[in-house]
């Protein structure tokens, strides 16, 4: 059985509720698809980046919102949430979620072992 919530790790949740209302709910229904098995309407691999790792994105007039996760056993685990103003996502943004990836698996490792 998934999750109801997904795991916000760091300052994810955080900074995901500094997002506009209207952002804020579209995530809010893209995890919600994912906790329900389902394909999010606009999402993307991170490819050689970040293998495993998908971005959900939206934008408004100023910036691209980025959210960054992550999906094991039916969890959904939100590394990174972030806006940016470029087509490119910033190395120091990559860096973060590839450094909380790494933190979690080597929890999730530790956890099926005991």
């Amino acid at each position: 059985m998934a999750e109801t919530h997904p795991n916000f790790l760091g300052d994810s949740k955080a900074v995901i509720r500094g997002f506009p209302k209207s952002v804020r709910e579209n995530f809010g229904g893209e995890l919600d698809r994912l906790l329900d098995g389902e394909i999010p309407l606009d999402s993307a691999p991170m490819g050689q980046v970040l293998p495993g790792v998908f971005e959900l994105r939206d934008r408004d007039k100023d910036f691209w919102y980025r959210v960054l996760y992550y999906r094991r056993d039916g969890m959904v685990h939100v590394l990174h949430c972030f806006t940016k103003k470029t087509n490119k996502t910033s190395r120091g943004d990559i860096d973060i979620a590839r450094k909380r990836l790494s933190d979690l698996k080597q929890q999730l490792a530790k956890t099926k072992k005991h």
